[in-house]
Formats: C-alpha cells, sequence, structure tokens
C-alpha cells in the first residue's frame, strides 16, 4: 500500500461496495462494529448500512440471500495483527474456521460470521507500526496494533 491519503482514491475498477448476507441484520451490524471496528449508520429507507474502517468500501447486510458459507468468491479484511483480530472475532461471537498457519507465506485466517459466511482475515505486513506511529501509540481498534505491551 502507498501512503496515506485524506481521501478514498475513486477510479474504474475499485471495489467499492459489498452486500453481506445475514439472518439477523443488528446481529451482523454488531458483529462486524466489534470485531473490526466497521461504522453503520441508517439510511433514508431505514436499512443499515456500513462503511471500513477507512471509508473505502461501504456496503450492507442483506435478508433472504444465503449465507457464503463454502469458499468461492473470498472477502479478505486486512487487520494489523491476526492474533488480536482472532481473538476480536470470536469475542463477537464468530468462529473460526482456519487458524493462522505459522509455515504459510502469508498471515491469513478464515472465520464464519453470525450468518454464516466464511470470511478471511490478511494480516497486512508492516501495518501495526504504521498505525503505531500513525497515532502516536497502540490502536485499541479490534485486530489493530499490538505493538506496545
Amino acid at each position: 500500500m502507498s501512503g496515506a491519503s485524506t481521501q478514498p482514491r475513486y477510479r474504474t475498477g475499485k471495489i467499492c461496495y459489498v452486500e453481506i448476507p445475514a439472518n439477523d441484520v443488528r446481529k451482523s451490524a454488531e458483529f462486524y462494529t466489534r470485531a473490526f471496528g466497521w461504522q453503520t449508520r441508517q439510511r433514508g429507507d431505514g436499512s443499515t448500512a456500513f462503511d471500513d474502517t477507512v471509508g473505502e468500501v461501504s456496503g450492507t447486510w442483506v435478508l433472504g440471500r444465503p449465507a457464503a458459507a463454502e469458499p468461492g468468491l473470498m472477502v479478505y479484511i486486512m487487520v494489523a495483527s491476526a492474533a488480536k483480530a482472532i481473538d476480536a472475532i470470536r469475542s463477537a461471537g464468530g468462529e473460526i474456521v482456519h487458524q493462522v498457519d505459522p509455515r504459510a507465506r502469508e498471515v491469513v485466517a478464515t472465520f464464519r460470521d453470525p450468518a454464516g459466511n466464511l470470511i478471511g482475515i490478511y494480516q497486512q505486513p508492516g501495518l501495526a507500526e504504521s498505525e503505531a506511529t500513525a497515532v502516536g501509540h497502540t490502536d485499541d481498534r479490534p485486530g489493530a496494533s499490538a505493538a506496545s505491551g
């Protein structure tokens, strides 16, 4: 990833919107807020929408769709610390499906959200350090830096 930007970068081909199947929108919204720090908001029509932690991707939870329970198209959420993110996922009510493989080149794990969707986390190299530097201390958001003791 390149240097920090204060505004979203718009360009043809950018992934900008995600619809996540849910059984209970409130429960799913609470899960992603607790596990990853996503912001939620109510739209004019009363539906609940979300924005990721950097305001680059938004979306909503959709009722009446089957969960993405099997690997097909996989979405990975970037985290500074996979270990802290796994703890946050469990604490928020998610289920870890595959733990981090210490022999793998990439630090990834997969989990099921409350609706049963299979989603991944990806530990971005250097993110813990850059978040700690940007904030000036350890970030308390779920899955954020574990830089200080």
